[in-house]
């Protein structure tokens, strides 16, 4: 195996463990309260839940512009700024959190004007995000960690705080719930016991293997260039994230209005997509950790290669899933329901999910290669010109088409993401080796 593909893995292994590991959180969360009683708990830790998804999903730049922007000065062995880039990022996250806190109210209350849960649910979910919001500030400045040991070729202190985190969420959820008599509270408790213990954890490892850069000086934290090109950075990833969350909520939204065993089907195959999701984005980061680095180091040989061998490892993950996709697909169906009705249903549209991985491949790994080379407007330009697509595929078919054509959208959309990037690569490239 060449340097370069061990380099990829050593990062993109990580990664992806850290990934499967997220949907755990709120895996056990809805086990714990699913034996309690009523289903008025299990709606609740859903509406929840969702509202922390996206809250947390907006403010995803944290992570990615942190980690672009140390990736190039890991490159340039620029270690004061390396320090400058933590102390931005986690102290934006924490801003950020003290904000929310602050409206947590009018957050709940301008939520429960899109969504109508019964009065039972909106007050234990009411309850269940008091709580949890308080982790904010853990979740926020995890965030801006995480991104900074990825852009430090670092995705092993990561994966060991997401591990940590599960262990601790099973371990306080379970004392509050079944030793301490609580029910939603409880696991409202154990969750923000397990997003502190993360972010503690995550600082901890960066003061026993990073600890030595506290020497440098923070001259310079706010200088005004170094500022501007920050907020820009994170405000080009915010808009894209926005065009993100706009496509995935539509899709869901528009599969309900269509009927529940329509919507079920779209979650189920949605399920594929996801899998996919986590295992791509590993390699994604990995993109993003050693582009940076090597646009920073100012070695464009080394760059070249990396993207090469970043889409080689792409080809084999979509060959490996469209294989297990169309050998093993239903087989995965029938584990996640045991409703014959839905089961035939997704037979009519499995074929969209077998698309997928040859669809959305070119995105994932150009979004690594493009955080990486900070090159955030050309990832706003694709995300918005396909998110475009998506929208006028699907209201100029659906008449004819009905779900099959939110489906070509949603394919469509993963695929022109690919196709606009890969057009603006070569003189996003170019610019960035020759701005030093």
């Amino acid at each position: 195996m060449k340097s370069i593909d061990r380099e990829i893995l050593r990062i993109a292994l990580p990664s992806i463990v850290s990934n499967i590991t997220v949907p755990l959180l709120g895996l056990v969360d809805v086990t714990i309260v699913g034996h309690l009683g009523s289903p008025a708990y299990i709606g609740a830790i859903a509406v929840g839940g969702m509202l922390f998804n996206i809250i947390y999903w907006l403010f995803a730049f944290l992570r990615m512009g942190t980690s672009g922007m140390t990736s190039q000065a890991y490159g340039r062995q620029d270690q004061p700024e390396i320090l400058r880039l933590l102390v931005r990022s986690v102290g934006l996250g924490v801003l950020i959190a003290v904000l929310l806190i602050i409206l947590q109210m009018p957050i709940v209350q301008g939520a429960f004007l899109f969504i109508h849960p019964t009065e039972e649910i909106r007050e234990l979910a009411t309850t269940y995000f008091r709580i949890c919001i308080w982790g904010a500030p853990a979740m926020l400045g995890l965030y801006g960690l995480t991104g900074w040991y990825i852009g430090m070729q670092n995705s092993r202190i990561p994966m060991a705080v997401a591990i940590t985190q599960n262990v601790v969420n099973i371990a306080a959820s379970l004392s509050f719930v079944y030793w301490g008599g609580m029910k939603v509270e409880g696991v409202a408790l154990g969750t923000l016991v397990a997003q502190w213990a993360g972010f503690a954890m995550g600082l901890g490892l960066w003061f026993k293997y990073y600890g030595h850069l506290r020497r440098f000086r923070l001259e310079g934290l706010w200088q005004r260039e170094a500022m501007k090109r920050f907020f820009a950075v994170n405000r080009d990833i915010f808009l894209r994230t926005l065009c993100l969350v706009a496509v995935t909520m539509f899709f869901t939204s528009a599969g309900a209005e269509q009927g529940e065993i329509i919507l079920a089907v779209n979650t189920l195959l949605m399920q594929l997509f996801t899998l996919f999701s986590y295992i791509m984005d590993g390699f994604a980061y990995a993109g993003e950790a050693l582009s940076g680095r090597y646009i920073g180091a100012h070695n464009p040989k080394a760059f070249q290669s990396t993207v090469r061998h970043l889409f080689l490892w792409g080809g084999m993950m979509v060959l490996l899933f469209t294989g297990m996709y169309a050998l093993g697909g239903n087989a995965f169906l029938s584990l996640l329901t045991d409703e014959p009705e839905v089961i035939a249903a997704s037979g009519d549209y499995f074929f969209w999910a077998l698309l997928i991985p040859i669809a959305g491949m070119a995105a994932f790994v150009w979004d690594g290669v493009f955080i990486g080379a900070t090159a955030t407007r050309g990832m706003l330009t694709a995300m918005a010109v396909a998110a475009l697509c998506f929208f006028g595929l699907y209201y100029g078919w659906r008449d004819s088409w009905g779900n099959h054509a939110l489906w070509l959208a949603f394919v469509i959309y993963l695929a022109m993401r690919g196709a606009v990037q890969t057009g603006l690569a070569r003189n996003i490239m170019r610019k960035s080796f020759t701005r030093r």
